[in-house]
């Protein structure tokens, strides 16, 4: 008896997530992601944002198989002024940017941040809040909160004025990832 042909499910292929960035811990935080939410996430890191350029950008997406619904974010801290000018010359990208630094969007799963903050008094109050905490380590711990609180530090980031300090709109990945999870 011979075998009836495989039929197609007609399922489309999700997108891509690409992101790009410049620290480790901004990598291990998006490994986590990509763990939690089993979709294509593709971490581009060390990639200092004197290289990043929307010519490079389609470089790197090459390599990958794309979707009409790709999606491509820059993970950047605005610590330096003229970041934020470099990154919004960049076409066709989702701008996920924390002023001063990536512990800021930690620091808003725990408390509320409403004053001018520098990098290290960001550092010093995440190591408060988490004694091991460490740059460019996430601990199963401190994962499990980050999680289970990241509903709350969205709120709080939208409350804050982007590109402003404070601020980060890292919460837009989140956003974007749920919104894929959902239809899925």
């Amino acid at each position: 008896m011979a075998r009836k042909a495989r039929i197609s499910k007609g399922r489309a292929m999700l997108p891509n997530f690409f992101v790009f960035c410049e620290g480790d811990t901004e990598v291990a935080y998006v490994e986590m992601l990509r763990s939690h939410y089993r979709l294509p996430i593709h971490i581009i890191p060390k990639k200092t944002l004197l290289n990043v350029t929307s010519e490079l950008i389609e470089r790197c997406k090459a390599a990958y198989i794309q979707t009409k619904a790709d999606k491509t974010f820059l993970m950047y801290d605005l610590d330096v002024p003229a970041v934020l000018y470099r990154l919004k010359a960049i076409t066709g990208a989702i701008l996920l940017c924390s002023n001063p630094c990536f512990e800021l969007w930690f620091l808003l799963h725990y408390e509320e941040v409403e004053r001018e903050l520098t990098s290290a008094e960001c550092l010093k109050r995440m190591m408060r809040l988490e004694e091991r905490y460490k740059k460019g380590a996430i601990s199963v711990a401190m994962q499990q909160h980050l999680m289970a609180n990241v509903n709350i530090a969205t709120q709080r980031a939208r409350m804050l004025y982007a590109y402003q300090n404070p601020s980060t709109t890292v919460f837009r990945l989140i956003e974007e990832l749920n919104s894929v999870q959902k239809s899925d």
